[in-house]
């Protein structure tokens, strides 16, 4: 029987790419998994294949960027299963690649609203609900990135500050609650092949070129980081807590 065998699973942003992939994964170890996203047909589209594929899964649709819709999504979630357990706060936008001085103020803010703010406000409510259920063993991974990390000259100056506070939030709220037995840590991909990205990697030339950024050799796989993210909620980690945890094909040993 898996660990994950009745465990209650929240995935933000699951409705495609790492999140969906993630979704599967942890149902497919028993856990009952609530995807979460803003687009309601596919989000019912990625229940529908867990429940035919003999899972359990509920799809709740949020915007993390508006503090009632998250707060409803917590409430449903345990509405529905009882619990939570185990989060990924997965929700994120790539936003606008363009010179810093060339942004405008609304590019900025949606980049922001969304992967930062968006996953302080989903802390802020799957916190209230950890501590209400009392001390237990709880796992949060947020989605950060390599270039939360460090930074880029390709023009994505809100999306590298958005995950540099993703990366410091996760820090602080390990700090926070691991008295609570909260564990929180970071996911920081490298490239990694979604829909969010495909206007990019589907040019073989510039797929070619940035694969050949990674010392590895290649793009990492949406499988590889949904496992570090189940290896991150697992008993196995159960000594990790406030890390950023790079899967990058090794771009970072380079610095």
């Amino acid at each position: 029987m898996s660990e994950f065998n009745d465990k209650v699973v929240l995935i933000t942003g699951a409705t495609s790419g790492i999140g969906k992939t993630t979704a599967h994964m942890f149902a497919d170890k028993g856990a009952k998994v609530v995807v979460s996203g803003r687009r309601a047909e596919q989000g019912a589209s990625v229940v529908d294949e867990i429940i035919n594929s003999g899972g359990i899964a509920r799809f709740i649709q949020c915007d993390v960027s508006n503090e009632q819709q998250v707060a409803a999504l917590i409430e449903q979630t345990v509405s529905s299963f009882g619990k939570l357990d185990i989060v990924f706060n997965n929700a994120g936008i790539g936003g606008k690649i363009a010179p810093l001085h060339e942004l405008t103020e609304s590019e900025w803010c949606q980049t922001q609203d969304i992967n930062l703010k968006g996953v302080w406000l989903c802390l802020k409510y799957q916190i209230k609900q950890f501590l209400a259920q009392g001390k237990g063993n709880y796992s949060i991974v947020n989605m950060a990135s390599l270039w939360g990390t460090g930074a880029s000259n390709f023009g994505a100056a809100t999306y590298t500050a958005s995950k540099h506070g993703v990366i410091g939030l996760t820090k602080s709220a390990a700090l926070e609650y691991a008295d609570s037995g909260i564990r929180v840590n970071a996911i920081c991909p490298a490239w990694v092949p979604t829909e969010a990205n495909s206007a990019v990697l589907d040019n073989p030339e510039m797929r070619a070129q940035i694969a050949s950024m990674h010392p590895i050799g290649r793009l990492g796989t949406q499988e590889e980081i949904a496992s570090c993210v189940m290896w991150l909620s697992s008993a196995g980690a159960g000594f990790i807590t406030g890390q950023d945890i790079l899967a990058d094909g090794g771009i970072s040993a380079r610095r």
